[in-house]
């Protein structure tokens, strides 16, 4: 899983085929087909782990930072300063992909609906209103960000979005 998660991370989901699973994962054909169908249900398993750690790192870093619906940007800042950080997995599988109708598709698009929903949480919870279309707001700003940072190579488009919304939410 592990292995799978980075070099689909790394390289793409496209690009990394069975063989090089298994070659850099060491894991049998057996063994692999004994735990998933095909690559798609390898795929499908990583993005679903994924998606539940950086949901669960996400709202770690929010409450460290006060729970504040401007920490998210203050922790994608923190994100997009590493070294190996090649833009979001979930936007990433959406491109790839391509077909709305999907699994890989719909998984990310999950994704993204869960964090908008926790955006919006965090928005009530702060008091803004209406908070479900603040959150689309919001993550509009996010989606930016997490695109921009790859052609700009720093933190400074979670900091740019950060500042739209702070004047959004004034």
């Amino acid at each position: 899983m592990q292995t799978a998660e980075d070099l689909f991370y790394a390289e793409g989901i496209r690009a990394v085929g069975v063989e090089r699973l298994l070659e850099v994962s060491g894991v049998g054909r057996a063994s692999f087909y004994r735990h998933f169908a095909s690559k798609d249900d390898l795929v499908e398993t990583v993005l679903t782990e994924r998606d539940q750690q950086w949901r669960q790192a996400l709202a770690e870093g929010v409450a460290a930072r006060g729970d504040h619906p401007l920490a998210v940007f203050d922790f994608l800042a923190e994100r997009f300063a590493r070294a190996d950080y090649r833009g979001c997995a979930f936007i990433n599988a959406m491109a790839e992909v391509g077909d709305a109708d999907a699994a890989v598709y719909r998984l990310a698009r999950a994704h993204k609906g869960a964090v908008t929903e926790y955006l919006a949480g965090l928005l009530e919870k702060a008091g803004h209103r209406p908070a479900a279309v603040l959150a689309a707001q919001l993550m509009l700003l996010v989606d930016g960000a997490l695109v921009t940072v790859l052609r700009e190579r720093s933190a400074e488009p979670a900091l740019r979005a950060k500042a739209i919304a702070a004047a959004l939410l004034r």
